[in-house]
């Protein structure tokens, strides 16, 4: 996130109304998460969906009641990639991105999003979100959970003006949501394949927004169907690509790139791809037998043991193979965008698809 950058254009947008406007969005924003907008005139149609997305967001959360107000905007306020409303954004580069409906369309998903993440830290019992309390700490878990609730019935509202095909596609998500929390939840069952179970959990908890989100962008853009298609599958592909790559970050980043500290998964022992790999390799070498071991114990709260864990992770073949399951999603999410037109939109999509498989190696 890149706070202060002041947002370049001229005089009017049909998206914002109110002409260039300062914002917390900018090119080195793109550049952290791995986009490029060569085209100036692209970039600025971006920015001003980001920036009016930025406005209708605390607009759409705000209450009679100043107390649900100010619980509402904690997480708005407290920034973010607002990646989802981005993937809109550029969705809609390929019809017309002043149409007013993207940027409702773009906070549709934001507060979806947003109200999953006031669920998620009551259940993880988190005590900081975006380097701010959480929710739940600031206030009780009772006040997060109806919170969320608040900003799931805000988002369906929302949907609700953009028509009925709106409203079907964002509960239909918010399923897909709720059943990948559940699955998480409750583990693999009986005869599940532990990688095959993380790797369904990942598409529906976080690929299925981001395919509603470049499917949005599309669709309230006026694409061409086949495109709004393509923009859909790619935006799940691209989803698990990028959760995946978080995984490996968390093992292999020397510095807390992965927004934290290196290990925290194992610590907590959260089952990631590189470890369900590890878990399930027979390799019969010294080093593979003894992580094995280790993993087996769960969550590694002794230090000695953590820091033997992660160098043996490190330099593991479970490493190598999940690096190689990242660049095979990256590389689908690619050949998905093959129907869509040439231009700085796709060269950007495509380019989110090099920084993940880069980020990873």
């Amino acid at each position: 996130m890149v706070g202060g950058v002041v947002i370049r254009g001229g005089e009017g947008s049909g998206v914002t109304g109110s002409g260039a406007r300062r914002g917390r969005f900018g090119a080195a924003h793109f550049g952290a998460l791995g986009l490029h907008l060569a085209d100036p005139r692209s970039e600025q149609s971006v920015l001003d969906v980001l920036a009016a997305v930025e406005t209708q967001l605390r607009a759409s959360v705000a209450s009679a009641d100043p107390f649900v107000t100010e619980a509402a905007r904690h997480l708005v306020e407290a920034g973010g990639k607002r990646f989802r409303p981005l993937l809109v954004a550029l969705g809609a580069q390929f019809g017309d991105p002043t149409r007013v409906e993207v940027v409702s369309a773009a906070v549709v998903v934001e507060l979806t999003h947003l109200a999953t993440l006031y669920h998620d830290d009551v259940m993880d019992e988190a005590a900081v979100r975006r380097g701010a309390p959480s929710a739940n700490s600031r206030w009780t878990n009772s006040v997060a959970i109806l919170v969320g609730d608040y900003l799931f019935a805000r988002a369906a509202d929302v949907a609700a003006e953009l028509g009925p095909e709106a409203v079907r596609l964002q509960a239909r998500t918010f399923a897909r949501l709720v059943h990948g929390q559940i699955a998480e939840t409750v583990g693999p069952r009986g005869g599940d394949d532990p990688v095959a179970h993380y790797l369904r959990v990942i598409a529906e908890k976080t690929g299925s927004l981001i395919a509603t989100s470049a499917h949005f962008g599309a669709q309230f853009g006026g694409a061409a169907p086949e495109h709004v298609s393509a923009l859909a599958g790619y935006g799940e592909t691209i989803g698990v690509a990028f959760q995946l790559s978080d995984d490996l970050l968390d093992i292999a980043s020397e510095s807390a790139e992965s927004g934290k500290t290196p290990g925290t998964d194992l610590r907590e022992g959260v089952p990631t791809l590189p470890v369900l790999y590890a878990c399930a390799s027979d390799d019969a070498d010294a080093s593979s037998v003894r992580l094995r071991e280790i993993l087996a114990g769960g969550p590694i709260t002794d230090d000695a043991l953590h820091t033997e864990a992660l160098g043996l992770l490190r330099e593991s073949p479970a490493l190598k193979r999940a690096r190689e399951t990242v660049r095979s999603y990256a590389e689908d999410a690619r050949a998905r965008l093959a129907p869509l037109p040439a231009g700085p939109a796709r060269h950007a999509l495509e380019s989110l698809c090099d920084h993940i498989a880069d980020r990873s190696s």
